[in-house]
């Protein structure tokens, strides 16, 4: 629930598309919001426990057409927590112009100036346990990668994590766009620098803490 809050706080809402998975405690599989309801609409009871092999345990409805997505990204990697895949615009737009990230700014150096992975399987619904294998093996170890023509995937070893790295890189998508936007890009941080300024940057302090504050400004959040 808070993961979906936290998104929706980071401009991650597309309507009622887009969704945060997390990984049941007891391993039964992933909770996952209902189908039909907005990111900012979450509530406990517009959650559902789906298990590995996509049948629904608790909650109501249908499972997600993607909950494929998270499924495999967390079957293939047992040490991470949540994955979020959302249509954040900046991503899409970014990945339509196949041209590398670079580490322009803070956001950009979260992928240690290696560029960021590239989902190229289908633009289409990752609705299949075969495409959400493919669309893991290309996250790999990486912190999220781009789904050009549909959005991004995210992962982490905390919701805080996994809800940062879809949130960085849609920033760093969006400072990218700009820039290309006003003329030719002449400096970004090198391979060295990129790799410093991450482990400087973004350990799961500073995930945590930038967590806390889209918390804070999440619909309905109490005023501190």
């Amino acid at each position: 629930m808070q993961a979906s809050h936290a998104l929706a706080a980071g401009g991650h809402q597309d309507m009622v598309w887009g969704h945060a998975a997390v990984r049941d405690p007891q391993g039964r599989g992933i909770w996952i919001k209902a189908p039909g309801w907005g990111l900012e609409e979450v509530d406990r009871t517009r959650l559902q426990l789906v298990s590995f092999d996509a049948t629904v345990l608790a909650g109501t409805g249908p499972p997600h057409k993607e909950c494929h997505i998270h499924l495999e990204v967390l079957l293939a990697r047992p040490e991470l927590v949540c994955s979020v895949h959302t249509h954040a615009r900046s991503a899409v737009a970014f990945a339509a112009l196949d041209v590398p990230l670079l580490a322009l700014s803070h956001e950009g150096a979260l992928f240690g100036g290696d560029d960021v992975p590239r989902f190229r399987e289908t633009g289409a619904l990752v609705s299949t346990p075969e495409l959400g294998e493919t669309l893991a093996a290309t996250l790999a170890d990486a912190p999220a990668a781009l789904m050009p023509k549909h959005g991004l995937v995210a992962a982490g070893r905390s919701v805080p994590a996994a809800v940062m790295h879809a949130v960085l890189l849609e920033r760093a998508c969006q400072i990218q766009l700009a820039a290309m936007a006003a003329g030719h890009i002449r400096t970004c941080s090198d391979m060295n620098e990129a790799r410093a300024k991450r482990a400087e940057c973004w350990p799961e302090s500073q995930l945590e803490a930038g967590w806390r504050y889209l918390l804070r400004r999440a619909p309905g959040a109490m005023p501190s």
